[in-house]
């Protein structure tokens, strides 16, 4: 659980600072907002990549991730600034298991 707080938080940074300084910043409201999202997925698809978890449980979190992300955004923002950040954490959760699906353990986590 430290080790997904921590890709939370460094994913989150990583992406604020290139969206900010050097992608083009939308205000650095948005920035961070989109660096959010980034940073969950990671932090959340490491925490989901355990053995304990079945894929229906995985989905249903990563459901609740989003559903967050949105009402976030909608609370900030609006719904049309909102939905990007779903699409970004969409392709990184996705990105995430992509990448461990080319390991002979399935897993990033594990060696």
């Amino acid at each position: 659980m430290q080790k997904a707080i921590l890709y939370l938080f460094a994913g989150t940074a990583i992406s604020f600072l290139l969206n900010y300084f050097l992608l083009g910043s939308q205000g650095w409201e948005l920035d961070l907002y989109y660096g959010f999202a980034f940073g969950l997925a990671w932090g959340t698809a490491y925490f989901l990549d355990d053995e304990k978890f079945a894929l229906p449980q995985k989905l249903a979190y990563s459901f609740i991730s989003m559903g967050a992300l949105i009402i976030i955004g909608l609370l900030l923002f609006n719904l049309e600034l909102a939905v990007p950040s779903i699409i970004k954490f969409s392709m990184v959760f996705v990105a995430y298991y992509v990448l461990a699906s080319f390991r002979k353990t399935k897993s990033l986590r594990k060696q």
